[in-house]
C-alpha cells in the first residue's frame, strides 16, 4: 500500500500527538483502504455496490435487537428490564453482572442490557483481554460434501501502518466480557443509510455480542476505534494513557442485532450459525456528544449484493490478531483471491481466503473495491487450528433486513 504523505494532509498529526478530530481523514481513511485493495484487486466483479439486497442459499435469517440507554447510572427502563429476570438493578452496575448463572445469562434479542459502567475498559483491562476463538474442526469441515473450493495456501498477515487513522481508520477492536473473563474481538465502523455523515454503527462477527445455542448476550461490550494508533509495542504502553490506547475514546453498545440463526445454531466451532455469523451494533460514547463518524471521520459502505466468490478477484480481512504469534495491540491485514466454504448443503457457502491471523481478528471486516470504493463485504467468523485461513459470510438480504433494522429503529438516538 502506497503510503500517504503528511505534506497532502493540511494539518495533519505527528506521529507523536493524538489524532485531530477532522473532516479530511473520511477520504484519507478510505483511500489508504483502497489503496491496499488496489494492489491485487483490479477488476472485482459480480456486485452492483448498490447496496440491494443478493440472493443466498438455504435457510433465511431475520433480524433481532437488543436495547439499553448509555448513561452512567441505571436508566428506569434497564433497572425494570433486568428485575424482570430477577436481576437486582442496583446491584448489576457494582459487578453483578459478573454472575453468569444460566438461569440469569440474558439470551432473547429483546434481552439485551448493556449500561455502561464508566472507567470499566481501562488501558490495562483492555490489554488483558482475551481472543474470541472460533475453531473449525475437521469434521466440520468435511459437511461440504464437495461443495468446497480447494484449501487456499496461507497469506502471511502483513501489520497495517501506522498512525491506524490515516490507513485504516473504520478498524478498531471490540471489547466485552464472557463467562471466561475479558474478550476482544474486531470491529468496523460502517455508514448509516439513513443518517448520513453521522453513523453510529459498528460491524462485527455474531459471536462477538452473543454465545450462541445454550448462551446468551455477553457484557459491556465497547468499540475502541483506532485502538493503539501508532502501533506501539507492549513494552511502550506500559502505564499507557486512555488517549494512547484509545484515541477516540470508548463507544458503549447501547443496542445489539444479530441473526436468529447464530442465536439458535451458533457453538463454539461456530456450527450452523456461522453462515449467519455477523452483528450490528449501534454504540455511543462514554464521553462527548458527536456521533463515531464524525468523531473517527470515516465510515465504510456495506456491500449486500453478496457476490458468488468467483466473481470477486480480491478481497482483503483486516483485524487485531490476539492469540499468539500475535499480540493483540497492533492491526493487521491480509489480501487473496476469496474461495468458498461450505458447512452444509443446506446451509449458505462463507467466503474464504487464506490467511494466518488469529483469535482476536474475529468480527473484523473485509473488504473489496467496487468501482472505485472500498466496502464491507463481510467479517472474520471461523478459521483452522493451524490458523493458515478465515472464513467469513455472504451478506445478502437477510443482513441487510438486520443492518436496515438497526438503522431505521435505533440509529437516531
Amino acid at each position: 500500500m502506497r503510503p500517504t504523505t503528511k505534506s497532502s494532509i493540511p494539518g495533519s498529526p505527528t506521529a507523536a500527538t493524538a489524532p485531530r478530530r477532522g473532516r479530511h481523514r473520511t477520504v484519507l481513511a478510505a483511500t489508504g483502504l483502497l489503496a491496499a485493495l488496489a494492489l491485487t484487486a483490479t477488476a472485482c466483479g459480480g456486485g452492483s455496490g448498490d447496496g440491494k439486497a443478493g440472493g443466498t442459499s438455504g435457510a433465511t435469517a431475520s433480524p433481532t435487537a437488543g436495547g439499553g440507554d448509555g448513561k452512567a447510572a441505571l436508566p428506569g427502563d434497564i433497572a425494570r428490564r433486568l428485575e424482570e429476570h430477577g436481576i437486582d438493578a442496583g446491584k448489576w452496575k457494582n459487578g453483578a453482572w459478573k454472575n453468569w448463572d444460566k438461569d440469569k445469562w440474558l439470551s432473547e434479542a429483546k434481552d439485551f442490557v448493556n449500561p455502561v459502567i464508566e472507567g470499566l475498559w481501562k488501558p490495562e483491562r483492555m490489554k488483558s483481554a482475551k481472543e474470541a476463538d472460533k475453531t473449525l474442526t475437521t469434521k466440520d469441515a468435511a459437511a461440504d460434501q464437495g461443495v468446497s473450493d480447494p484449501e487456499p495456501q496461507p497469506v502471511r498477515a502483513v501489520a497495517e501502518k501506522t498512525p491506524y487513522h490515516e490507513h485504516a481508520a473504520p478498524v478498531g477492536k471490540v471489547f466485552f466480557d464472557s463467562p471466561e473473563g475479558s474478550m476482544v474481538c474486531s470491529g468496523t465502523v460502517v455508514k448509516d443509510v439513513n443518517h448520513p455523515g453521522r453513523s453510529n454503527l459498528v460491524w462485527t462477527a455474531g459471536h462477538c455480542v452473543h454465545a450462541g445455542s445454550g448462551g446468551g448476550w455477553y457484557r459491556n461490550i465497547a468499540f475502541v476505534p483506532a485502538y493503539n494508533d501508532l502501533g506501539r509495542s507492549a513494552s511502550q504502553l506500559n502505564n499507557s494513557s486512555s488517549s494512547q490506547i484509545a484515541p477516540y475514546g470508548s463507544w458503549w453498545a447501547d443496542w445489539a442485532s444479530t441473526s436468529k440463526e447464530w442465536i439458535r445454531g451458533g457453538s463454539e466451532s461456530g456450527g450452523a450459525g456461522a453462515p449467519y455469523d455477523y452483528a450490528v451494533l449501534h454504540v455511543k460514547p462514554e464521553h462527548g456528544s458527536k456521533s463515531l463518524e464524525e468523531t473517527v471521520g470515516a465510515a465504510l459502505d456495506v456491500d449486500f449484493s453478496a457476490p458468488s466468490a468467483t466473481q470477486v478477484s480480491s478481497m482483503g480481512a483486516w483485524g487485531y490478531p490476539a492469540a499468539p504469534p500475535y499480540s493483540g495491540l497492533t492491526m493487521f491485514k491480509c489480501l487473496d483471491r476469496p474461495g468458498r466454504l461450505s458447512l452444509g448443503t443446506s446451509l449458505p457457502t462463507m467466503y474464504r481466503i487464506g490467511c494466518t491471523m488469529t483469535g482476536g481478528s474475529s468480527g473484523g471486516g473485509w473488504f473489496r473495491v467496487v468501482d472505485g470504493r472500498t466496502e464491507l463485504v463481510s467479517n472474520t467468523s471461523i478459521g483452522p487450528a493451524g490458523n493458515t485461513w478465515l472464513a467469513g459470510p455472504q451478506l445478502g438480504k437477510e443482513a441487510e433486513a438486520l443492518y436496515q433494522n438497526m438503522s431505521e429503529t435505533y440509529g437516531g438516538r
